[in-house]
């Protein structure tokens, strides 16, 4: 079993640690309210520590799930910071969605100083990190992926690696795109079967078995119809990641239309006072707007 630390125990992060101390792992925390660490350590076991730095000592793995660029930048580079407490040969693994400019500068960083980096994004939301069935899309050297990847194994359904340093955050990308996207469309299907006086439910039991069905249809359609949307995957990071896809887009000369529309409906959104809701709440920008 390897020695851990793993940084940043949010909705994603807080399972995704437990399902590795669970795995026999020795796993030790970080996260920036300290709180969370304490109830961590009080319900998995494993340890705490004051600053990355400090819990990165001796790990063979840290693991990183923050919040955007800066967030990680803060907690891997600095004197505090994780890559100042790590062992030559040790490998960072970073599941946090950010830009591919942050993680190739970071993949140099760790390269100077001896240390692996990945960037290892992950998709499933929160229901997917509880049931450790992520999926988890990888960029970075082959031999550090392959000792890795028994590690990420613990909590995904899939993992792969798909290129050099800043393929896995390029492949994120892809993957917010085709969900913004899915979920507009579905939000209108739903919408429109509401105006024309259909059962939303009986609509989406026959759709959903044939070329429209998808995860957030089958994941997603009760709690839009029944108009809940305070849980899941929050539009605030949403458009954080969408404004990822969109800089990326500027500078690959990718035409993205349908992602900078949805992008403009999740503004409309977050003036509705929805920026911590599902994503799936565009439809209630339709509704609002009847």
């Amino acid at each position: 079993m390897a020695k851990l630390a793993f940084i940043g125990l949010g909705v994603m992060g807080y399972p995704m640690a437990g399902h590795l101390q669970a795995a026999g792992h020795d796993v030790t925390v970080y996260n920036r309210t300290s709180t969370k660490a304490e109830e961590w350590v009080a319900e998995h076991g494993g340890s705490m520590r004051a600053t990355p730095r400090e819990a990165a000592v001796s790990a063979d793995f840290v693991m990183t799930c923050v919040g955007n660029d800066d967030d990680l930048r803060s907690v891997c580079i600095g004197p505090e910071g994780a890559f100042a407490g790590m062992s030559a040969n040790a490998t960072l693994v970073d599941h946090t969605t950010v830009s591919a400019k942050v993680t190739r500068e970071l993949y140099s960083a760790a390269k100077e100083q001896g240390v692996g980096f990945l960037d290892a994004p992950i998709s499933g939301g929160q229901a997917g990190a509880e049931n450790a069935v992520l999926s988890i899309m990888c960029g970075g050297d082959q031999s550090v992926y392959s000792a890795a990847e028994p590690i990420m194994k613990v909590y995904s359904k899939i993992c792969r690696r798909i290129g050099e340093s800043g393929a896995g955050q390029l492949t994120k990308m892809s993957n917010q795109i085709a969900i913004a996207g899915l979920v507009q469309g579905l939000s209108e299907a739903l919408h429109f079967a509401e105006k024309a006086g259909l059962d939303g439910r009986s609509v989406v039991e026959v759709i959903s078995q044939g070329a429209a069905g998808s995860w957030q249809m089958v994941n997603r359609y009760e709690t839009m119809l029944d108009d809940h949307f305070d849980h899941g995957f929050a539009v605030d990071w949403m458009r954080k990641d969408l404004g990822i896809c969109l800089d990326t887009a500027n500078e690959t000369g990718a035409s993205l239309p349908v992602t900078a529309l949805v992008d403009q409906f999740y503004k409309d959104v977050q003036k509705l006072g929805g920026g911590r809701w599902d994503t799936s709440s565009l439809l209630k920008r339709l509704r609002a707007i009847d």
